[in-house]
């Protein structure tokens, strides 16, 4: 691993991406989630993919077509995968040892639901010493009822720029 880097895939799966109410600009969240996977892969770069894990009676149950990860995504037999339950990767997950276990001393982050799991992961990882990169074109979420997405987007890049992470776009991130 050249630089230390690990690239983190965080609920990509097909019931938040091809659900009722879509992500804002999901063809071009697909393409750039792709574009830095098939970059890290390239670079030998460990990729690791959050799965939100609803109960046993919700539409995310584990293994329910909702849950899998995005058909759309190019993935591979040696990406790891976790389930989580909470919007922390880090929360009752193996994430923080497998990322130790690999020396990993910076962590990108890409992904879904930007105002929730993806906000809340940047913060725990700065504060467990990481440098985090979020890519600022390769998050996303949904209108909520008093913001769109876009609105959402553009409040949490600024918002986390700084004290949590390092904004990079896609086209800029190099593994």
């Amino acid at each position: 691993m050249p630089d230390a880097s690990a690239l983190l895939v965080i609920d990509m799966q097909a019931g938040l991406l091809h659900g009722p109410q879509a992500p804002h600009d999901k063809a071009r969240l697909l393409h750039n989630v792709s574009h830095l996977m098939m970059a890290a892969r390239a670079r030998q770069v460990p990729l690791f993919f959050a799965q939100h894990t609803g109960p046993a009676d919700s539409p995310i149950a584990a293994g329910s077509t909702l849950w899998q990860l995005a058909a759309e995504l190019p993935l591979s037999d040696s990406d790891r995968c976790f389930s989580k339950t909470r919007p922390c990767c880090f929360t009752a997950t193996p994430l923080l040892s497998w990322l130790q276990d690999a020396g990993v001393k910076r962590l990108v982050i890409v992904g879904m639901k930007t105002e929730y799991c993806v906000d809340t992961t940047c913060r725990a990882a700065a504060d467990l010493g990481f440098e985090v990169v979020l890519v600022s074109d390769a998050h996303s979420t949904t209108d909520s009822a008093v913001l769109t997405a876009e609105q959402i987007i553009a409040h949490h890049n600024t918002t986390l720029a700084g004290p949590f992470v390092r904004l990079i776009a896609t086209k800029d991130m190099f593994f």
